[in-house]
């Protein structure tokens, strides 16, 4: 306990009750003050916003002397005389020199408190309140170049040893500040400063026994760590200090496996040559050489090649390295890939490395693979083509649905069937309205009067996907397509049936449920395409002869006065030119029909045959 004076203690006393007075006298003297003009205050700032309460607090504290009172009060007091004296200056009741209010200051205010080029001002602490500076703080560098978004600045600082990881005074360290500031390069190369390696500490840790095949909770080890890294010199220690090169992590990977996913071929070469196995194989039996394939890492898959990597290990789906690279697109890779991998394996996967280049529209390597042999009218197993809904099965149909026309040349070229799926390609191709397929297609052979086994109709399928476009409806009747077919209807003139219109899918039709067979009637009936009844019947009338319409085609027809015309046409017996030009076409054939115009006839005559009648 500290022993005070008891005369100590009594002055004190009366010191502080003076001081008390002195303080009562200055709070009425301000309460005073107050109630004249407080109401007049509250008007005032109950309509400012919070940035403007703000902006004016910044400005009357950058107004302020030491001692609390504004300049102006200051220079009142400095002046006040008694009355008949002359004016003399007194220094206000402060220690420090009166607070100068320079010109940046008032910037400061303006500018949000702070200068630009300058740190003096209003700043804002981590926890989101403003304070003043009173007077300049200078930046730390480190915090300079990451709000200015400068990483070389920083590279060069690490590159010159300074500690990135080193807390402020508040607990931050660069990286906190980078994310505040929001600038991401800046985040990621501190990231990098923070995972710094540090040989030393491993070499001791080894050093003093400390478990190199310790795991962390996906199943790393120190080894995994430093292969992930490229780093050699930790990858030396580790091994020498008794690091099991075959461990594996939590999915099996082991640590050569590890180098040839990432790419770090260095530790690569030293893993091998320390003996570790090349064909190492992850849970989902994917080998290395499968991954480095996969992320397109040439030349590790150049060093497994060349250590005897086995090309032939396929993954849990079957798929060998070569189908990964035909699929990713790695034109040097397949190269590498073509001479070590056995066509056998290849058929046994079900689908062909061919398909999968079709399907990412990868040219040059479908190229690289119909110049090797692969076979172009491959097709998928049944288990591969259940995966896609429209039960596709040829490489072609790969080109054709995506719209490669170049793709679709050179398989066509190649020997490509366009008749063996179940949907047909040609059908494909009138869907998207590409006339440049169509005809390739058909001129290699596509049966333009093509069906689906799945949806049978008593016409064929080729119409049924072409009604809503007439342009291509007709191109495909020049060439021969049958419309007879639409006109030979069950019914005929007596009453039909009830129609259902609801849509199956291609894969809604129940196994044991015989698919009902489809009328051109029945089609054009349907709410979607009824009100383009007319004008299909019309074009389908230039190529057949006397037909009959049924009683649902006339009820359609009637239902619009414009389509009267229609039924007009269709009323036998027909024009006899035009029933010669349907005999000729007839007798040329479906197809040498698109080599009318080689025959020797007179070219009028041609350009009927052809309905050309533009010239």
């Amino acid at each position: 306990m500290c022993y005070i004076p008891r005369g100590t203690l009594h002055s004190r006393r009366n010191e502080n009750k003076g001081r008390q007075k002195m303080a009562t006298k200055i709070t009425a003297t301000t309460n005073t003050q107050r109630e004249t003009i407080g109401h007049e205050e509250y008007s005032l700032y109950s309509s400012m916003s919070e940035d403007e309460l703000i902006q004016l607090a910044i400005e009357q504290s950058l107004t302020e002397d030491p001692s609390g009172q504004s300049a102006a009060q200051s220079h009142q007091k400095s002046v006040m005389t008694a009355p008949g004296e002359p004016p003399t200056l007194t220094r206000p009741c402060s220690h420090n020199p009166p607070h100068q209010i320079n010109p940046w200051h008032r910037l400061a205010a303006q500018t949000g408190g702070q200068v630009p080029g300058s740190s003096w001002g209003v700043r804002r602490r981590y926890d989101g309140s403003l304070f003043i500076t009173p007077q300049p703080v200078e930046l730390d560098p480190v915090v300079e170049a990451i709000k200015e978004g400068d990483e070389s600045a920083l590279l060069n600082m690490m590159k010159s040893g300074k500690n990135l990881s080193e807390p402020n005074k508040d607990g931050w360290i660069p990286l906190h500040e980078a994310a505040y500031y929001g600038q991401v390069g800046c985040l990621k190369v501190l990231q990098r400063a923070c995972e710094r390696k540090n040989i030393e500490a491993v070499r001791m840790l080894v050093q003093y026994n400390a478990d190199a095949n310790h795991r962390c909770n996906r199943g790393w080890t120190a080894l995994h760590e430093a292969v992930s890294r490229n780093d050699i010199e930790i990858i030396d220690i580790l091994i020498k200090g008794g690091a099991k090169i075959e461990s594996k992590n939590t999915y099996g990977i082991t640590s050569l496996f590890v180098a040839a996913e990432g790419g770090q071929l260095d530790a690569l070469r030293y893993l091998a040559k320390c003996g570790a196995d090349i064909n190492t194989q992850a849970s989902d039996s994917a080998s290395a050489l499968y991954e480095a394939c996969k992320n397109g890492h040439e030349k590790v898959v150049e060093f497994l090649l060349s250590q005897g990597a086995d090309a032939n290990k396929t993954n849990k789906d079957g798929l060998l390295p070569l189908h990964i690279a035909s699929k990713k697109g790695n034109y040097e890779i397949v190269k590498m890939l073509l001479p070590v991998t056995s066509r056998t394996r290849v058929k046994r996967s079900g689908i062909s490395p061919l398909h999968l280049a079709a399907e990412r529209n990868n040219n040059d390597i479908l190229e690289e693979l119909i110049e090797a042999g692969y076979d172009v009218n491959t097709t998928l197993s049944f288990e591969r083509a259940r995966l896609y809904e429209d039960r596709r099965s040829t490489v072609l149909y790969f080109a054709v649905i995506n719209n490669n026309i170049y793709a679709t040349e050179l398989l066509l070229q190649a020997g490509a069937n366009p008749n063996i799926d179940l949907i047909n390609p040609l059908l494909i191709s009138i869907r998207h309205g590409c006339l440049k397929t169509m005809k390739l297609l058909l001129d290699h052979g596509a049966n333009i009067d093509a069906y689906i086994s799945s949806h049978p109709t008593t016409f064929p399928a080729t119409i049924m996907f072409s009604m809503k476009y007439l342009s291509l409806l007709k191109f495909l009747m020049d060439l021969g397509c049958d419309a007879d077919s639409c006109f030979k209807c069950q019914y005929g003139n007596g009453p039909h049936p009830v129609l259902d219109h609801r849509r199956d899918r291609l894969d809604d039709t129940p196994v044991n449920k015989q698919p009902n067979i489809v009328q051109f009637c029945d089609m054009v009936s349907a709410p979607e395409m009824n009100r383009w009844a007319g004008p299909i019947i019309d074009v389908l009338l230039d190529y057949v002869g006397n037909v009959q319409l049924c009683a649902r085609l006339k009820e359609h027809i009637d239902s619009y006065e414009d389509w009267a015309v229609v039924k007009e046409k269709a009323e036998p017996p027909r024009p006899l030119a035009h029933l010669c030009r349907i005999k000729v076409r007839n007798v040329i054939g479906r197809n040498r029909i698109t080599l009318i115009d080689t025959l020797p006839l007179p070219g009028r005559l041609i350009r009927y045959l052809q309905y050309n009648y533009s010239q």
